[in-house]
């Protein structure tokens, strides 16, 4: 076996090991008492219990909504993030660019970034205001 699949399999032992371990504490420690309440689905805010046309609020899809907004927002900012950490990392793509003619520099990059966290940010207003994070 080689030494560079030693790390994948470590990683491989200890996740298999913890979700073990988490296992047979949850079925040890956990609560054991069952109820009616407790096995009755529930989905959306609503009791399963009237008509199954019923149509319930949209605030669900607009929290789910918001909440995919901001999770995009950290998958477009972590390879900046990244690039910015690293010495040659903006450096890097600021050569790329001005090879293929564009006037690119690191205050640009930079102030894009800025752009769009300003914009997503007030997204978080409009929504704030909109009333969508309160829960009625």
């Amino acid at each position: 076996m080689e030494l560079k699949l030693l790390p994948i399999l470590l990683f491989g032992a200890c996740a298999t090991g913890l979700a073990l371990v988490m296992l047979f504490a949850g079925s040890l420690f956990g609560p054991k008492r069952q109820s009616a309440v407790k096995r009755m689905p529930y989905e959306s805010g609503m009791d399963p219990i009237h008509d199954a046309h019923k149509k319930f609020d949209v605030r669900f899809h607009l929290v789910a909504i918001a909440f995919l907004i901001f999770d995009v927002e950290l998958l477009f900012l972590y390879p900046w993030a990244v690039a910015s950490r690293h010495p040659d990392g903006i450096d890097a793509a600021v050569r790329v660019a001005q090879a293929s003619g564009a006037g690119i520099s690191r205050g640009l990059i930079f102030a894009e970034a800025m752009v769009f966290i300003a914009l997503l940010a007030v997204g978080l207003v409009y929504a704030w205001r909109k009333g969508v994070f309160q829960w009625r």
